[in-house]
């Protein structure tokens, strides 16, 4: 998630235009699209990933900005961010709260964005979750009973962790921007003064990446050896890195810069079975090769926000701003590392 402006749409919808690798990083076009839900395809490639003529589903409505999902044992869960609530929806669209005040007790520099947000399944079976009031991440089993699995980095307290991903070895990796706190980075009750990308592994917790601005969304190739995270300002762009057997990074560059300086700012992002990278930015959600290509867009008349694999990574759902999509895959999404279908 982004400002907090991103609840009124700029109604900006950004064409990517294809280019090669070497120009990969240069900003596309924005031409303004109102009420669009369709695929955009800019690359013949697409076909492979997404059928031509594949329609895009709308399965609900009615919720203040949608974000964080995870398939898990039949349903869609995700989180109502604002309202602080996790909700669950099984595939014929209807809906429930699973888990009210998810995001943890709030507090003087709570910002308006308090609730939980990223989801993954850990190999327990039980879901980790982080929290922007409680500037934690959680697990939480079938009793929807949250307890504290991190909430700290050399003694201070996270800044407000956003999402969260397994990677191949077994490591999780989280961000950590300050949306949660009213003042940002200058709230003073930041106590971490960088915004990082952390690596958790066999009890150590390292920061792995101290220098963008507001890291969002993360994830990695399927092999695990190349890191993926969404910049969310004040330079919009998805970030790449090289991941040593260590978890060390290296060789940072912006894979692609995202146009303009709209409210619907690069958010969350998934990786496909074939390395593509499906990354939320202004206009909706890009598809993107390993090699900075921007295949398509798939374009709503909400913010998207992120999405989550199902049906063997044969279905996405897209978690945008009030709304639930879907959209069925020719290709396949790379399901995350613990999977509780």
């Amino acid at each position: 998630m982004g400002t907090t402006t991103r609840f009124a749409l700029a109604g900006l919808v950004a064409l990517a235009i294809p280019v090669a690798t070497a120009a990969a990083t240069s900003p596309a076009a924005a031409v303004a699209v109102k009420g669009a839900m369709t695929v955009k395809r800019l690359d013949p490639s697409l076909d492979a990933i997404i059928a031509p003529g594949t329609k895009i589903e709308k399965l609900a409505t009615g919720f203040t900005f949608a974000e964080g999902p995870i398939w898990y044992k039949g349903r869609l869960m995700f989180a109502d961010l604002p309202v602080s609530r996790i909700v669950a929806m099984t595939a014929d669209g209807k809906h429930s709260t699973l888990i009210e005040n998810s995001g943890g007790p709030t507090g003087p520099s709570t910002s308006g964005f308090k609730g939980s947000n990223g989801m993954v399944a850990d190999k327990d079976g039980k879901i980790l979750a982080v929290q922007h009031a409680g500037r934690k991440i959680v697990k939480f089993g079938d009793d929807h009973v949250m307890s504290t699995y991190l909430d700290r980095f050399e003694g201070k307290r996270f800044n407000s962790p956003n999402d969260l991903v397994f990677a191949p070895d077994g490591a999780l990796w989280f961000t950590d921007p300050p949306y949660g706190l009213r003042g940002q980075d200058t709230d003073p009750a930041k106590e971490i003064k960088f915004n990082g990308v952390y690596r958790y592994k066999n009890g150590k917790l390292t920061a792995v990446i101290k220098s963008l601005p507001r890291p969002n969304g993360i994830g990695f190739s399927p092999n695990g050896k190349i890191l993926y995270v969404n910049n969310s300002g004040p330079a919009m762009a998805l970030w790449r890195y090289d991941v040593a057997a260590d978890g060390s990074v290296s060789n940072g560059k912006a894979l692609v810069s995202y146009p303009g300086t709209a409210d619907d700012v690069p958010d969350g992002l998934k990786v496909d079975a074939s390395g593509n990278i499906w990354a939320s930015g202004p206009g909706g959600i890009r598809i993107i090769s390993p090699q900075g290509k921007v295949l398509g867009q798939i374009v709503l008349p909400d913010v998207a926000a992120n999405l989550a694999w199902a049906d063997k990574g044969k279905t996405a759902y897209l978690t945008a701003s009030t709304s639930i999509y879907r959209i069925k895959l020719a290709g396949a999404g790379q399901m995350p590392l613990y999977v509780y279908p």
